[in-house]
């Protein structure tokens, strides 16, 4: 996804317009603090310093700010990965066509695993791990069309957003009704109920949901983004890219997405929780640590 300097300007102002945005980050890390185990809890909570119940949430959308500071703008191409594909005809994400040399998401979830792992409590590796797998879940990261989406104007409820940020922010807006981190908490309490609570709609199949292992991160973090990007075919862009431009997007289409939106953040957030365990105590409750298929 390749950003003009008119949206880097823009974006300088609102960081969070190009990511899940701070709801969905935070939406995330407080449904994976939730599952976490109590050991794993206690690592994060030391290596951030920080031992309020918001630990994992304060945090979650630093990698957004950070890109715009002096040092950050290596870390830039780590949002996301350009999948060259044909939307709404063909969805697919291929290591070596779409991570550049600058390095991509997978790259980076590679490469900040691995410092966690042979550095215990660093700070940075850690929210590095806990913003890209929440960014990795939103389809229009793992997507090139349109600059992620960047460059496709649309409308919600008569509001002008790009099509990313209509995704990253103004859906989850729209649908919680509020900006804060008691927004999030809320959100990621009917969430985590829908994936812990008996007869939960997501119960069934969230035990399917976590399939990896640190033996194979790259494999992990290419087959969330295969999976990811399948929704920009079924549910971002169905009708393809000049059908959306300029649409108002409140109603069928809203209405399509919006669950599309809540389940990727609650596999984001379990998938956190997992992964994290396996980092720091090696297993994790919520899933196999088993070897997903090989990334292409």
């Amino acid at each position: 996804m390749h950003i003009t300097p008119i949206l880097l300007a823009s974006a300088a102002v609102v960081p969070t317009a190009l990511a899940w945005g701070t709801v969905g980050h935070a939406t995330v890390a407080y449904i994976a603090s939730g599952l976490m185990k109590p050991e794993t809890v206690a690592y994060c909570k030391k290596t951030l310093g920080d031992d309020s119940d918001e630990f994992l949430a304060t945090i979650a959308s630093w990698a957004d700010a950070f890109r715009y500071e002096p040092g950050g703008a290596f870390s830039m191409p780590f949002h996301w990965i350009d999948a060259i594909d044909r939307p709404p005809y063909s969805c697919d994400v291929d290591y070596d066509r779409d991570c550049t040399a600058e390095g991509c998401i997978v790259s980076a979830i590679m490469n900040y695993t691995n410092i966690q792992r042979t550095q215990p409590y660093e700070p940075m590796s850690l929210k590095w791990v806990v913003h890209f797998l929440g960014d990795i879940h939103q389809p229009l990261h793992d997507e090139n069309y349109g600059a992620g989406g960047n460059n496709i104007t649309v409308f919600v409820d008569g509001v002008k957003w790009n099509l990313h940020s209509a995704w990253d922010t103004a859906f989850i807006t729209k649908l919680t009704g509020g900006t804060t981190l008691a927004t999030a908490k809320a959100f990621s309490s009917s969430l985590l109920a829908r994936i812990q609570g008996s007869g939960g709609a997501y119960a069934a199949a969230s035990k399917k949901w976590f399939r990896a292992s640190l033996k194979d991160s790259k494999a992990a973090a290419m087959a969330w983004a295969t999976e990811t990007n399948d929704y920009v075919c079924s549910n971002v862009l169905p009708e393809g890219p000049l059908e959306i431009q300029g649409k108002e997007l409140n109603g069928t289409y809203y209405q399509a997405a919006v669950p599309v939106v809540e389940l990727q953040m609650a596999k984001a957030g379990l998938r956190l929780a997992a992964w994290l365990d396996l980092i720091v105590t090696g297993g994790t409750p919520l899933g196999p640590n088993c070897k997903v298929r090989p990334a292409r």
